[in-house]
């Protein structure tokens, strides 16, 4: 049932961003969202505490992250400071389950990923962005990668969903990066809102429950 009003809610939020005449559906359902997800955490029974609150504590940062970037103004670096202490919170969590590196495939592919995306961004970014950036993507995808290390050892539903969410984030990242530095595309907020609660969501199932 939780997860059906997550979705009625991230459809809300997604129509309001392409209704001008209705800004508001955005401007609600997308805080929302994120934190009708942090509400599903909260009420799961974990059988890692500090994995749990961890997950909370980012989804909370990935909530300030949400208004920062909804604001009339150009608020994108404290965005970008928002989401960047909420994947280093995952990461936090993530190694609750195993200890970082603890596959180093998942570490080089994410690597190779986060180069290739870095490579066809640069051109774009500003001056200023481009260390603030590059920070970003190193912690993304690490808590990317530690999450699709948690699940090559671990190999249980928790950490699958995990790694789902980890790799949908640095998607919805991408999406967003290319939109903004790169090239403007009519379906960005759907493509990017759709895969960001995606990977929320996946995050928020990785909670290893309590038997």
């Amino acid at each position: 049932m939780l997860a059906v009003v997550v979705a009625a809610s991230a459809v809300l939020a997604i129509a309001g961003a392409y209704w001008p005449a209705k800004p508001w559906l955005h401007w609600l359902f997308k805080p929302l969202t994120t934190l009708l997800i942090a509400w599903s955490v909260w009420r799961t029974p974990s059988a890692l505490p500090r994995y749990r609150t961890w997950l909370l504590v980012g989804l909370v940062l990935s909530t300030a992250g949400d208004a920062f970037l909804m604001l009339p103004i150009d608020a994108f670096v404290a965005g970008l400071a928002s989401f960047l202490l909420a994947h280093l919170a995952y990461l936090i969590a993530l190694k609750q389950r195993e200890r970082l590196f603890a596959a180093i495939w998942p570490f080089a592919l994410y690597a190779v990923v986060a180069g290739l995306v870095l490579s066809r961004l640069w051109p774009g970014l500003p001056g200023e962005l481009r260390v603030p950036v590059v920070v970003y993507v190193v912690v993304l995808a690490a808590m990317a990668a530690q999450a699709l290390a948690v699940w090559w050892r671990r190999r249980d539903g928790a950490a699958l969903c995990g790694a789902w969410g980890g790799a949908c984030f640095v998607l919805s990242d991408a999406l967003l990066a290319w939109d903004r530095f790169v090239a403007p595309f009519a379906a960005a907020s759907f493509a990017v809102l759709a895969s960001y609660w995606l990977a929320q969501w996946g995050l928020a199932r990785s909670v290893p429950r309590r038997s």
